[in-house]
């Protein structure tokens, strides 16, 4: 009897397992559906070169070679002339295609199925590029994305300013603005081994590359063991630079009508004329430049003179106010619009470094006239600009604190540090 028990007893949860185990094994073929029944369709990441979609292009990436202009650049991808004619005469008043220049990158677009150009990308500067839609004959000029890092670096002198500014990789354009701002302070020809300076600037980075600097923002100088903070300050609507008891930077004047460089023969009353073969008063200031390099106006005025002597050369010569007029001499070319009358402002270029006229090498001869009466350009005493104004002087004072704290901070030695890096 116990036996028929047990026997019914398991055949009951024989049959109870089987029933259970068929009913979830269907639930869960129900649940999972074959995957291969599922159709997943991917979307095409979109490629973009320059602002334009290049998935179904051809991208061909160049340099413009010697004697190279747009024609014979897009001769080989099936432009007609035609074409390049109407781009060139629509483009004008975006881009000349006769300022296409060697060396320069460009990029072609074209048809993967004919290679037929689509679009022509013209880099003039590492900042820029110019986008010709050949089809269309539509032509625009874009920036590319621009990074800026705020630099700060001190150094100290062992050879010259030049020098050791360039062996810490400052570049011509940050030398010839700390020279323009301490010109009237420091007697750049004199500076002293250990003589110091700090500097704060900001890089212009384009693809990783610095393409160009912004102003300086705060600078420090000592020559002689006598200290000069260069403090930025905005007053009447203009930023400049005072120094610690609120006096003016900014003068009349630039010092250099060339940007920074070596004065080559100073003013002399009895200097013996290397070409002439005698002595004779030398009574300008000479500055050693290149050919080419240009030449700016030490401040606003007037034209009185631009033209052509024998012993002059090209020369420009301006009347500055009742006191002043300087002269520029031995041009090699003299710039466009200087004629009698013309207004020129402080820092405008005016001419270019030659050798004409009475010169045996390229330079600039510097005049400077006060009262109608030739002087030492060196030794003049050029009045600053307004000071710090009463009502100014505590915001001032504010931004001095600010200044003086972040300059003593910078080093005298190693590489520049980079700072606080923004996009534009």
């Amino acid at each position: 009897m116990n036996k028929k028990w047990i026997f019914a007893a398991s055949a009951f949860m024989a049959f109870c397992a089987l029933y259970y185990f068929q009913n979830n094994s269907s639930n869960v073929q129900e649940e999972f559906e074959p995957l291969n029944e599922i159709i997943i369709e991917e979307e095409e990441e979109e490629l973009l070169l320059y602002g334009i979609k290049v998935n179904e292009l051809d991208i061909i990436e160049g340099v413009v070679g010697r004697n190279e202009t747009l024609s014979s650049i897009l001769a080989p991808f099936n432009v007609s002339y035609q074409m390049i004619d109407e781009i060139a005469r629509k483009s004008k008043d975006v881009f000349d295609v006769r300022k296409i220049a060697f060396n320069k990158k460009f990029t072609v677009l074209s048809s993967k199925d004919t290679s037929l150009a689509q679009f022509f990308i013209y880099e003039p500067n590492p900042a820029e590029y110019v986008v010709f839609k050949l089809e269309e004959g539509e032509v625009y000029k874009e920036e590319k994305p621009i990074e800026w890092k705020k630099v700060e670096i001190g150094g100290t002198i062992s050879s010259n300013l030049y020098v050791n500014m360039t062996e810490l990789g400052l570049g011509p354009d940050l030398i010839n603005q700390f020279a323009d701002l301490y010109g009237w302070m420091v007697d750049f020809g004199s500076l002293q081994k250990g003589d110091k300076f700090k500097v704060v600037f900001s890089e212009k980075i384009v693809e990783d590359q610095t393409v160009g600097i912004g102003d300086i923002e705060a600078a420090f100088f000592e020559h002689k063991g006598t200290p000069y903070h260069a403090i930025p300050f905005e007053q009447n609507g203009e930023r400049t630079f005072f120094d610690q008891d609120g006096n003016s930077f900014k003068k009349a004047f630039l010092k250099y009508p060339v940007k920074f460089t070596r004065i080559s023969s100073a003013y002399n009353l009895k200097r013996f004329h290397p070409v002439q073969k005698r002595y004779k008063a030398h009574l300008g200031t000479d500055f050693a430049a290149p050919t080419g390099t240009e030449i700016r106006t030490v401040g606003d005025g007037t034209v009185v003179e631009a033209r052509y002597t024998s012993a002059n050369g090209n020369f420009v010569k301006i009347k500055h106010n009742g006191t002043y007029t300087t002269q520029y001499l031995h041009m090699s070319k003299i710039a466009s619009g200087m004629k009698p009358g013309a207004r020129v402002s402080q820092g405008q270029v005016i001419g270019f470094v030659g050798s004409t006229g009475l010169a045996t090498g390229p330079h600039l001869c510097f005049r400077f006239w006060k009262n109608g009466q030739q002087v030492d350009w060196q030794r003049e005493k050029i009045p600053p600009s307004e000071p710090i104004s009463n009502e100014n002087k505590l915001a001032f004072e504010q931004v001095k604190i600010e200044k003086e704290r972040q300059i003593a901070a910078i080093p005298y030695s190693g590489a520049p540090t980079k700072l606080v890096a923004k996009n534009n």
